[in-house]
This record gives C-alpha cells, structure tokens and sequence, in this order.
C-alpha cells in the first residue's frame, strides 16, 4: 500500500504541475484513482512540506509549494 501511495503522490506532483493550482475534486477526477487513495497520497505530499492547502468550502484547493 505505501509503494501505492507514493505512485499516486508522483501522480499528483506530475498533475499540479501540469495544471497548476485545483481543487482537489478536480484533481483527483483527473487521476481516477480511489478517492481515499489520493487522499492519503495528498496528506504525504502535505506532510513532506511539497503542497500548498487551503480550505474552500468542502474541498481544498491545492498548489505546489515553490521555492
């Protein structure tokens, strides 16, 4: 589960910088992946210090931190 996690991760990296900033909604109905997966892939994103997020509403809108 945790290789899993990380793949979807790099999944969401790849997006946001295709994208941009999105609603996280957006995104992952963008990735196709199980909402609870990229959920938890998000929060090691998070954790690490890579995303930006902010609450909108009932979602979250999220960015790539750059330095």
């Amino acid at each position: 589960m945790i290789t899993e996690i990380g793949i979807v991760a790099g999944e969401i990296w790849h997006d946001l910088d295709s994208h941009g900033g999105s609603l996280f909604s957006k995104m992952a109905q963008r990735l196709g992946r199980p909402r609870d997966l990229a959920l938890m892939s998000l929060g090691w994103l998070a954790r690490e210090g890579h995303v930006i997020l902010r609450q909108e509403g009932q979602d979250y809108q999220v960015e790539l931190r750059r330095s």
